[in-house]
């Protein structure tokens, strides 16, 4: 399961990956860690162009679960039948890179360790998503599959479903259905690398 994930580019690389953008004068700054429930850019079909917005990640609670879900695995689920089978419901979660939990404690530090992974030479990508309106804004979720090689070595349950082309995501906000569904796939491991990143410094105080 993803639970975190960062998108430090910028629209200017968002318009050159995922053009054409109607709003490409948007605001978007750097989201350094991305968790759940918290607020994240997202692009839907606005016609023949897409629009950014901000969305909140994670499906509203429903039935016995107490969390928002965050991530969609099985598409025959009557929970998310509907919105597959809506192009209008679908979204693209830009992202540059994404975190999975190591399964044991660090030897030396006694505690798991972030492993992020980005795509190779490219470093602006998305995830599949999916989006509805819900009390307080919108909210969204993506779709997870089955692992490659390389997540799979860290979190062997399963990853994100990876659109890594303008062409994968115009066919993300386009295809019927069955050809959503047929996307939830993984990404191939020699596209994909795993990366060393700094954590973000923490906040400073403010003096005023």
């Amino acid at each position: 399961m993803c639970n975190l994930y960062r998108m430090t580019s910028n629209v200017q690389a968002m318009v050159h990956l995922f053009a054409p953008v109607a709003n490409a004068q948007a605001n978007v700054p750097a989201f350094h860690e991305i968790y759940p429930d918290r607020d994240a850019p997202v692009l839907v079909a606005d016609g023949a162009s897409r629009r950014i917005e901000t969305m909140r990640w994670g499906w509203p609670p429903f039935g016995e679960i107490r969390r928002p879900v965050t991530n969609i695995r099985n598409l025959a689920s009557p929970m998310w039948c509907s919105a597959l089978a809506d192009p209008a419901r679908r979204c693209i979660v830009p992202v540059t890179e994404f975190s999975e939990w190591s399964q044991k404690p660090d030897a030396a530090t006694g505690r798991k360790r972030k492993h992020w992974f980005a795509l190779k030479d490219q470093p602006l990508f998305a995830f599949a998503g999916l989006w509805r309106q819900a009390e307080g804004g919108p909210r969204f979720a993506f779709l997870t599959c089955e692992a490659n090689a390389l997540v799979g070595a860290v979190h062997p349950k399963a990853m994100p479903v990876i659109l890594g082309s303008s062409l994968e995501a115009a066919r993300w906000l386009s295809a019927d259905g069955a050809g959503a569904a047929g996307m939830q796939r993984p990404y191939p491991d020699d596209a994909m690398i795993e990366v060393d990143i700094a954590e973000p410094p923490p906040a400073q105080p403010s003096l005023f």
